[in-house]
């Protein structure tokens, strides 16, 4: 009889534990990539390049996604990328070509967003050119084995400049 009474007072306490978890906070975020085929430097390089572009895009949109979850849930975050140039440039290697990280290959990007209220008012918009020209010097070895990981660092930086004011304490 005690028995069935501590489970179920132990899954009561548990439940009510999860319900007083604080609920994660993240922005909807809408990225569109306008004519990438004109952007600067996405070179796959042994990789297909539609199924490079494809991954691209996707750790880009995941990052933002990462990014939008400091901001309010009500809020939208748009952004159009009209332009991207990844660390490094690629070079032809016997009969593979690979991308070569050097300080003189920083990466670059442009786009503009909005951010925008749950009543659709804009909150903040901006056209940016992102670029770190001392990417190689900086300190951040946040993704150092990561894919992107020079280009999310440059957008972590924009995001923590940018919407230190909206972002949920």
């Amino acid at each position: 009889m005690i028995k069935p009474l501590l489970t179920l007072l132990t899954v009561l306490v548990l439940g009510c534990m999860i319900i007083a978890l604080p609920t994660a906070h993240a922005a909807k975020v809408n990225v569109t990539w306008t004519e990438p085929s004109k952007y600067r430097d996405i070179d796959a390089g042994t990789e297909g390049r539609k199924r490079f572009r494809e991954n691209m895009f996707s750790e880009f949109e995941k990052h933002f996604s990462k990014l939008a979850k400091a901001l309010p849930e009500d809020q939208t975050l748009d952004i159009e990328v009209t332009d991207v140039d990844l660390a490094g440039d690629v070079h032809a290697s016997g009969m593979n070509q690979i991308r070569i990280i050097k300080d003189l290959y920083f990466p670059r990007m442009k786009f503009s967003f909005k951010l925008i209220n749950a009543d659709k008012t804009i909150i903040h918009s901006d056209t940016v050119n992102l670029k770190d020209m001392n990417f190689m010097a900086g300190g951040s070895l946040r993704y150092r084995n990561q894919a992107l990981g020079y280009e999310k660092q440059l957008l972590d930086d924009w995001f923590k400049d940018t919407f230190k004011n909206y972002v949920e304490k």
